[in-house]
């Protein structure tokens, strides 16, 4: 019989390709380490990136699931730090941070990208049991539940902790918003915010100085938004560095102190000082209750002062927005203790006419108001049966008393 030399050269090719398929199968069932390491390249491959926090590729740790379920699709997301003291009591600090979420304008939303940062186990529970994003923060065996009371030397502790995982959350690539637990959300600040990329940071002042460019303004660490990049995560190392030598000083003064060394200038950082006229506190009220965005129980020394303050500010919230929006040309503050409110209200020629709305004894309102002859006309706003009228701008605040003990 005749065969073909194509025929012959099919058939061993089919055979050189038989036997190196059983070598294979042999070599596999033979070495099992082998096999294994197959799937481990497998599952390798199969991973996603986390070249950005130096982790394992092989490993998701708690803190970087945590920041993935809870940021925007641009790595982006809110970060609070609340302890046992903050969870616990009538009306916890908690509960009122977030109900200012609920009641703000455009905040609700919000909540979806909270990360709230626990550090003992009652609060860990207790953020659980809320339902939001929680994540639990290790201190090295330092207990922090307990009310770390304004530069005591656990407060200050805590502060440099929080410093610490700040610049971690840095360094794996999340752009973030931190803000204190005592800080009201009554406006969405993400359109107060710019949004360009080339800014950096921006931070709370105590005191706005006008010029959002200058460092002239006194900082203020309890609500800042900050970028990742070099340049931050640069700032941030920096800053723990001086931990041990800043003995007795909070993180917020050594970061104001490198400020004015001109380390900001020296890293090339674009910074922005934010204006009281929309993110406010007891250390410098708002100009204008229509235009703030937060309310930081600032300048108040204990978690007592501060939720008797911040409750009244949320209770002239609720009454503004139940209430008809006041006229255009109307300006307001909020304070934090019961005494009246000051408003300016433009006259013709541009100076503002003063006068105060809502005694705290019920009397009725006196208003000061230049008549003709330039001498101030007083009266009193009375309902139909002479009763005095409740302004719903009712009022809060002492501006001789800048902290509460």
């Amino acid at each position: 019989m005749h065969i073909s030399k194509d025929h012959s050269s099919s058939s061993y090719l089919a055979a050189i390709f038989g036997l190196l398929f059983v070598g294979c199968v042999y070599v596999l069932i033979a070495n099992p380490d082998r096999s294994n390491t197959f799937v481990a390249f497998r599952d390798y491959i199969s991973q996603p990136s986390t070249a950005d926090n130096g982790s394992s590729p092989l490993h998701i740790d708690a803190l970087e699931a945590a920041l993935a379920a809870t940021s925007t699709a641009n790595k982006t997301l809110i970060i609070a730090m609340v302890n046992k003291a903050y969870v616990e009591g009538d009306k916890p600090m908690l509960d009122m941070f977030l109900d200012s979420f609920w009641l703000g304008e455009d905040t609700r939303d919000l909540v979806n990208h909270l990360l709230l940062v626990t550090v003992d186990q009652t609060s860990f529970e207790r953020c659980n049991f809320l339902r939001l994003h929680c994540y639990k923060l290790e201190t090295d065996g330092v207990a922090f539940d307990g009310e770390e009371v304004y530069m005591s030397d656990d407060f200050i502790k805590m502060m440099w902790r929080r410093t610490l995982f700040l610049s971690d959350v840095l360094k794996r690539g999340y752009n973030f918003i931190f803000t204190d637990t005592d800080v009201l959300w009554l406006r969405n600040p993400f359109p107060r915010l710019s949004l360009n990329e080339s800014t950096d940071l921006q931070i709370s002042t105590d005191e706005f100085n006008g010029d959002e460019w200058s460092e002239g303004n006194p900082i203020n660490t309890g609500f800042y938004m900050v970028r990742s990049n070099n340049k931050t995560i640069s700032l941030f190392e920096s800053w723990y560095a001086r931990k041990n030598s800043s003995a007795g000083q909070k993180e917020q003064d050594v970061l104001d102190r490198m400020m004015h060394e001109g380390v900001f200038r020296k890293l090339e950082l674009r910074v922005r000082f934010l204006d009281t006229l929309y993110f406010s506190g007891f250390c410098q009220d708002s100009r204008d209750i229509r235009a703030v965005s937060t309310v930081h129980a600032n300048c108040c020394r204990t978690i007592s002062a501060k939720i008797a303050d911040l409750t009244v500010v949320i209770q002239s919230w609720k009454t503004l927005k139940s209430s008809p929006s006041p006229s255009a040309n109307v300006t307001s503050t909020f304070g934090s203790d019961g005494s009246p409110t000051e408003f300016s209200v433009g006259d013709s020629d541009g100076s503002p006419t003063e006068f105060f709305v809502g005694d705290s004894d019920g009397s009725p309102t006196e208003f000061s108001v230049g008549d003709s002859d330039g001498s101030p006309t007083e009266f009193s706003v009375g309902d139909s049966d002479g009763s005095p009228t409740e302004n719903p701008l009712v009022t809060v605040t002492d501006h001789q008393r800048k902290i509460r003990w």
